[in-house]
Formats: structure tokens, sequence, C-alpha cells
């Protein structure tokens, strides 16, 4: 029931090598061959990576079979996705590591328009892929990442709070009962700690704002060793270079319990970083670049300067430590176009603040990848367990042509791996496709 590959050359010998790896995550034997097919199917050519077209691609003279066992392995076996992930990092991390160290372990989270109601997690919440508010499902990663090469090592959907307060709805969806809701960011934090569990290669973290925004998560990041560069929004509030909030004001023995909290006062006041950035002399600011991009090296506008976050704080007792306030604003804008706080070093240079925050482009080469060549988006299933294993086996897939640029071609893409498998049925129309026009 296998694929049929090409003569077994170099590359089908370490592809074989790599599932096999693989296969003792996924558990029964009866599983490895599935596990074969499945990645295969997700590195061949074809617009449509769900489980009926790579069967019909897979076996054309048996496809009814082969759908049967891509969609049990998929929807039904109970693998671990998490070891599945760590059997993946344990392979390909090596191989990213030779050409240099691991800089970043980078959060996002990607969406993925869907119609309907019933596939597990989706509703009306905002979709990067369609850069508005839309029906879809989000999903959170941690990717860990050198200057060349990054891997996602950790994948969870976004269950939303609707869906969380209707547990018929998760029932029918298969949604664990031990699933309660959680923030992006929680979700994230949590992933980030089973990577320190796991002893991955650590990172400075990258967000975008819907992370940094949040006091409590880069909290948590400085409590748990970690360095981080994120985004943060226009209104958020620090104080001016040199300033921070008041010590809370002594009294006189015998009244009551001194105050303890911080203070300020209708003249001492933060401001936010938009106005901050607006009171800045020209001399502040330095053209920088960064890397190289397909038109040449990628150029802007960048300050850094070190300041105090200033988030209520006068709930507290100890005004929050000094870091980097780093801005981009381009020549040709009206005004600055992100921000970004950072706990890297008071040493640390603009160009090197500047090289790391904007490292979070390489996800989003990633991202498209997985979607366009890998069919991350393609899994028509509806349960929590379906859309984790199709994810987990796309970035497996993934992690093969990771490998295979690192160690042996830096060219290798989905597509052109050298798997190779008979001509679909021309009478195959898998679900969803348009038919062809009668002949009259």
């Amino acid at each position: 029931m296998g694929s049929r590959l090409s003569s077994p050359g170099p590359q089908q010998r370490r592809f074989a090598a790599y599932i096999e790896g693989l296969a003792n995550a996924a558990g029964h034997a009866d599983r490895h061959t599935p596990l074969k097919n499945y990645c295969t199917g997700l590195l061949l050519p074809g617009d449509r990576k769900s489980v009926e077209p790579m069967a019909a691609r897979l076996a054309p003279d048996n496809v009814r079979r082969m759908h049967q066992s891509l969609h049990h392995l998929v929807a039904d076996a109970p693998w671990d996705d998490e070891e599945m992930l760590a059997e993946v990092r344990r392979y390909v991390l090596p191989t990213m590591e030779q050409h240099g160290p691991v800089v970043a372990w980078i959060v996002d989270d990607t969406g993925f328009p869907k119609r309907g109601k019933h596939s597990v997690g989706v509703s009306r919440q905002y979709c990067g892929q369609l850069g508005k508010e839309d029906n879809c499902q989000a999903a959170v990663s941690l990717s860990v990442s050198t200057w060349s090469a990054s891997l996602p090592i950790a994948w969870r959907l976004y269950l939303p709070e609707v869906w969380c307060q209707d547990s018929e709805r998760c029932r029918k969806a298969g949604v664990p009962e031990s699933i309660e809701f959680q923030t992006k960011p929680e979700i994230a934090l949590e992933q980030i700690q089973r990577a320190l569990e796991q002893k991955v290669p650590m990172g400075v973290v990258l967000a975008d704002a819907g992370y940094g925004k949040g006091t409590q998560f880069r909290t948590d990041l400085t409590q748990l060793g970690l360095q981080y560069v994120v985004g943060i929004e226009s209104n958020a509030t620090v104080w001016k270079p040199g300033k921070q909030p008041m010590p809370a004001p002594t009294r006189k023995p015998g009244r009551g319990a001194p105050p303890k909290r911080l203070q300020r006062s209708a003249d001492h006041q933060p401001i936010s970083v938009k106005q901050l950035a607006q009171q800045l002399p020209s001399s502040a600011w330095k053209e920088i670049g960064w890397r190289q991009g397909t038109e040449g090296t990628l150029r802007s506008r960048f300050a850094a300067i070190r300041v105090r976050p200033a988030h209520r704080d006068y709930k507290r007792t100890e005004p929050y430590p000094e870091e980097w306030l780093l801005i981009e604003w381009p020549k040709k804008e009206s005004e600055p176009t992100k921000y970004w706080l950072s706990t890297l070093p008071e040493k640390t240079s603009l160009k090197a603040l500047v090289r790391i925050a904007k490292h979070r482009w390489i996800i989003e080469r990633d991202y498209e990848e997985l979607k366009q060549e890998l069919g991350l988006g393609h899994y028509e299933g509806r349960s929590w367990r379906g859309f984790h294993h199709h994810a987990t086996l796309c970035i497996a897939a993934y992690g093969f042509l990771i490998g295979e640029r690192n160690r042996f071609s830096p060219s290798a893409r989905a597509g052109h791996v050298g798997l190779s498998t008979p001509e679909p049925p021309p009478d195959f129309r898998p679900r969803g496709s348009p038919r062809p026009p009668r002949t009259p």
C-alpha cells in the first residue's frame, strides 16, 4: 500500500531514515507506514494536501484503502503531538546549529479562514491571513531560530471563550476535558516553560505587540530567566529617561502603617512611547540596515533609549527596572511605525537591537511555506485531535526540508525532494474541486 519512490538515491534514503526516527513517537508499528505515506503526501507536488487528494496521489489504484489509512492516522490514532514535535526537533536542530547557534525563540500565532461553525475553535476573530476579523481558527506556536533557519517546536489551537463555555460543542469536537480557556500569551508561556524543561538551547524571546503589550507576559519571561525583544503599542506608557515614580511619602510615627506604594503627582507623570518618540532630538535617530532583501539591504530609521515601563506602577512598591525602548520611524512616515521593549543588556548596540527585533520575519517565511507548499491549513476534519495531528505532520515534513537545506541542498523545497508516485486516476475529483463542464 506504500507510496512508490523513484530509484532510492541519497535523499530518499535520508527521508526513510528520518521517518523511521519519527515512527517511535507514533507508537504502534501499524502507524509507521501511514506516517511515511502522510509525510510523503505533504511533500509531493499538488495544490491540495487534505487526506482525499493525497490518497489519490499516493495510491491511485486503491484510493479508498489509502484514504482510510491516512484518515485513521490523523483523525483517530492517539499518538502524542508533543512527543512527535520533540522528535522532529531532535533531528532538525543539530542541522540548523551547524551554521550557527540558536539566537531566538519566536512566539507567534496564525489564522485559518473557515466557513461554518463546527470546526474546533472556529469563531469570529482576527485573522492575520486576511488582515481583518473573520470566521477562522487560530493557533499559537513557538519556534526556535538561528540567524539562517527556524523550526516550530510547539503548536496549540487557541480555543475562544465562547467555545470553552459550551461543553457540548467541545465534546463533539473532541476537545480534552482538561482544556480550559487560556489567552494566547498564556498558551505561549506554557510552550516556553516546556521548552525550558526540555533544555532546548535558549534564545531571546521575540513576539509582536499582541504579546508584548501584556506586562504579565514580559514579567513572566524575566522571572524564567529569559531576555526578550517584544512589540508594544504606541499608547504604552513609560517614564522619560532618568525619571521614575516618586517613592511613598514618609509618615510620622504613631499614625498607622506607613504607605508603601509608589506615587505620582500632577506634574510628575509618565508619557506614551509615541509622545516620547516625537520629543526625541533628530540626533537620536540613526539609519540602520539589518538584512539583505530581494532588492538590497533592508534599511530604516531607529532610536533606542533606556526607560522604565510605567504600567500601573502606582500599585507597586518598587519601580520597574530600566530596559530598552526601541522605536522605528521611517523617514517617509509622518509618525513612528513600531515600538519594542527589550531586556537585552545595557551595552547592546543599536544595530544589534534592530537586527534581533527584526528577526521575527523568519517565522513569516515558515508560515508561508507551511501553508502554501505543505498544506498546513488544508485539513478538512473538525476535531481537536485531527487539527493538531495534521499540523504536527506538516511541521514534521517541513523539518525534513530544513534538515536537507542545512546539510545537503539549500534549494530543497516541497514538491522537489525526489519523492514520486503514480499519477492519480484521470477521473478523480477531490471534494471541493470544480467539476469539468459536461460534454454535450
